[in-house]
This record gives structure tokens, C-alpha cells and sequence, in this order.
């Protein structure tokens, strides 16, 4: 949170009020960038027969991203950010840290945010503080022949596993910044609280608490 806390005392040294078309009530927005997520893994145990204190890593991946805004009123919007599917490989940790790459799994999360933007619709620089809901979709999981070999060894059949998909929250802080009257720049932190299980074919089960933090940056229209 003290990067947060920082940007905000930064945006709000920087913002002098100049004749820009922020947005405003009724004002339509787009913007494309990257989106770079970094899971905060805390892992439980993979259960037996895998080697007590079993656990689990998720390495960071960076996608395209396209966010939507609305101006509810002249401080408030209403936001939407899709992207492509984020490429995550799974590793060892705990007992099993250093066995190499474990798998490979894919994650959608759109996010709707409802955000407060600080200052006035005229001020080039805005920054804003967002509560919003990520629905955390999983796919195209894939597990290596080292999974096979930790979770059920001496198996016929390759491991596989699914992770459940869930609905949670998203907390977010950023910076809008006038280009021009109708081009702008943005710069996003966002924090997702996220636990979920992951359910191995081998009949075993493994929680993970992934609490990824994101950092975003856009350019946009305003329309």
C-alpha cells in the first residue's frame, strides 16, 4: 500500500487545473496498454501420497489489456477491463522447490470497478481509487511429466488437474493524465483478493491463496 500512498501524494503535487476535457458525466473512454500480474502465493499442502509440505509457486505474466469507462457523475465512473488470457507456469516450493516447471495454466479475470476520481472534469491530472468485482476464470490447465511423478509416482496415467474458478473483489489506485483534450494516459495498481483449489486426477487436492497484485498502463480516447 506504500506504493499506493505514494503515487496519490504524487498525482496530487502535479495536479494544477488546465482547460482539458477530463472526464465527465456522460463521457465514453477507451484506452489499450499492458497489465502485468504477480501472483502472492501462499500455499498449502499438495495431500498425499505427494511428499509432505508439498507446495506450489505461480510465476508473473504481461498481456494486452482494454479498459471501458463511463462517467456516472463528474467524480464517479464505472469501468470494465477484458484482456487475453494470462499465461501462467506453475513450480515447486516447500519440499518440492526446484523440481523445475510443474505445469502451465491460463487465466481470464475481466473486472467491472466503480471508482472516485478526485478534482474537477478540467484538471489534466486526476487521480482515482476504484472498488470492483473479478470473476477468476481458469483454463487450458496442463501438468508436466514432473507433476505426474510428484503427485502420484509410478502412475500409468499423466496427472492432470482443473482449478476452480471464482468470484472476488479488487481494490484499485491510479492516475489519469491529459495528453491532449481528447488523449490520455493512465497508470493503475490493482490488488485482487483470491484463494482458490486446485483438484488433481490423481484424487488429490491442493488450496492456494493467490492474491495477485497488477500494474497497468494505458493510453485512451475520450469520446
Amino acid at each position: 500500500m506504500n506504493s499506493v500512498v505514494k503515487l496519490l501524494a504524487a498525482a496530487g503535487l502535479l495536479a494544477a487545473a488546465s482547460a482539458a476535457s477530463a472526464q465527465s458525466t456522460g463521457q465514453w473512454t477507451v484506452a489499450v496498454g499492458l497489465n502485468k500480474i504477480t501472483p502472492k502465493v501462499e500455499s498449502g499442502d499438495i495431500s498425499a501420497p505427494a511428499l509432505p509440505h508439498s507446495k506450489g509457486d505461480v510465476n508473473s505474466n504481461t498481456q494486452p489489456v482494454m479498459v471501458f469507462a463511463y462517467g456516472i457523475t463528474d467524480n464517479i465512473s464505472a469501468e470494465a477491463a477484458i484482456g487475453t488470457p494470462y499465461k501462467h507456469k506453475l513450480y515447486g516450493a516447500g519440499a518440492i522447490e526446484g523440481t523445475g516447471q510443474l505445469g502451465t495454466v491460463q487465466a481470464l479475470p475481466p473486472t467491472v470497478f466503480l471508482q472516485y476520481r478526485f478534482f474537477a472534469p478540467s484538471s489534466r491530472v486526476r487521480p482515482y481509487v476504484g472498488i470492483g468485482a473479478t470473476y477468476a476464470y481458469f483454463m487450458k490447465e496442463t501438468g508436466s511429466g514432473k507433476m505426474t511423478a510428484l503427485t502420484n509416482p509410478g502412475a500409468g496415467e499423466p496427472t492432470t488437474f482443473k482449478i476452480d474458478n471464482k468470484l472476488t473483489y479488487s481494490l484499485q489506485a491510479g492516475v489519469s493524465v491529459d495528453l491532449t483534450d481528447r488523449i490520455f494516459a493512465n497508470v493503475a495498481l490493482l490488488k485482487t483478493k483470491l484463494s482458490t483449489d486446485v483438484h488433481f486426477s490423481s484424487g488429490q487436492q491442493q488450496h492456494m491463496k493467490l492474491d495477485p497484485q497488477a500494474a497497468m498502463l494505458t493510453v485512451g480516447y475520450k469520446f
